[in-house]
């Protein structure tokens, strides 16, 4: 890892405070955007980001907007249409043709969620265009967050997101609108000290994971981790397991709404353990859980779109941002503290041991179920 110093980082909450900064900065974009999105919903934040990007490409700014071919395979044809008409360019990573057979290669998906503006500006983060509001059964937004760049890092997004664009009009016989593969890196602008992490299934397959791994064992005092979708390997589970035997305080803010059935299950399948070994669980019940971020000794803090599960650590490609600044991690950290202790139950170890034995089984024969398909798919360490 490799930290950046002289930028400028602003931490934001949820879609209220990412679209409005993301479409403020593509309006005074000048010369390119770059945006990626796994998800892209045809709804009013679709329709805003949309609106906005056709507005720069109309005055002659050089737009590139990404999306996943699985994630965003119902992507609006009249946004399609839009952004067409007003010059801007669109690439969907690994189209959708149809039904597949399933099997590894279909899961290696663009999971990133990252802009770029003019290699000045850019956002990292885990929020995808959609609309922070899915149920009216929730009683606050979509749990998630997006960090701000300014300075030399927001220049490493940008030349990531100009690779990966390069890449894929390249696999898609795309070769129009084809940026510069990297640009010099924009003068300093503030004294934050942040890195760029991102995996793919090259050169970085497990930097994202390395990189969690590297804050945990050098935590001393407090580790805590917000994750949507949480599946760690081996590794992973015995680094938090030796945090915590040398005093450290380890917290996991997890998804305590059912999103989706047999991960939320395989997810409980690691509670007994993590709970023995002295680790604090909180579910967040108030909306779903969306967030990907973690604080390290109130010092160092980390902002994404990599869960910690098989998907993100192995298949899909990601990108986080890891910030070594004591006033941005305790902003983090004051947040995640508000969450666990407004919108989040603590798990009781006692009363988790004490669950009927017919959940139990249940719990245990879906993460068994998990393990195999793990194997199934190559992984046979991860698990």
């Amino acid at each position: 890892m490799q930290y950046v110093a002289g930028n400028r980082l602003t931490l934001l909450k949820n879609g209220a405070q990412y679209f409005p900064a993301l479409v403020e900065a593509i309006d005074a974009a000048r010369s390119e955007v770059f945006l990626e999105s796994y998800l892209y919903a045809d709804d009013q934040t679709g329709e805003r980001v949309t609106d906005a990007l056709a507005r720069a490409a109309a005055r002659g700014v050089n737009v590139h907007l990404l999306v996943d071919g699985f994630g965003a395979r119902d992507f609006s044809r009249r946004f399609r249409e839009r952004l067409r008409a007003s010059g801007a360019h669109l690439l969907v990573f690994r189209p959708e043709f149809g039904r597949r057979r399933w099997q590894r290669g279909r899961l290696r998906r663009m999971h990133r969620k990252l802009a770029a503006i003019d290699g000045n500006v850019a956002f990292v983060g885990g929020i995808n265009v959609i609309d922070d509001f899915e149920s009216r059964e929730w009683q606050a937004p979509r749990y998630d967050y997006a960090v701000r760049v300014e300075g030399p890092l927001a220049g490493e997004v940008r030349n990531a997101a100009a690779r990966l664009w390069l890449r894929v009009s390249w696999a898609t016989l795309r070769r129009r609108a084809r940026p510069d593969a990297a640009l010099p890196p924009p003068s300093p602008c503030g004294t934050q000290h942040a890195c760029l992490v991102v995996r793919d299934s090259l050169r970085h397959r497990r930097d994202i994971e390395d990189a969690y791994l590297r804050h945990i064992e050098a935590a001393r005092v407090e580790i805590v981790i917000a994750c949507a979708y949480f599946l760690p390997g081996r590794t992973f589970r015995r680094a938090l397991y030796a945090a915590a035997r040398r005093g450290v305080r380890v917290q996991l803010l997890l998804q305590g709404r059912v999103e989706y059935f047999f991960l939320h299950y395989a997810m409980l399948g690691l509670y007994g353990r993590l709970l023995d070994a002295g680790v604090e669980i909180y579910e967040y019940y108030q909306s779903l859980l969306h967030a990907k971020v973690a604080v390290f000794d109130r010092r160092a803090a980390c902002v994404g779109s990599s869960n910690i599960d098989p998907f993100s650590l192995l298949l899909a490609r990601e990108a986080n941002v890891f910030v070594d600044d004591t006033g941005f991690a305790k902003e983090l950290h004051d947040s995640l503290e508000e969450a666990m202790r407004s919108g989040a139950e603590r798990v009781p170890p006692r009363q988790w041991h004490r669950q009927p034995p017919w959940r139990r089984a249940w719990i245990w024969l879906v993460y068994g179920l998990a393990r195999f398909l793990i194997s199934r798919l190559g992984f046979e360490r991860y698990h």
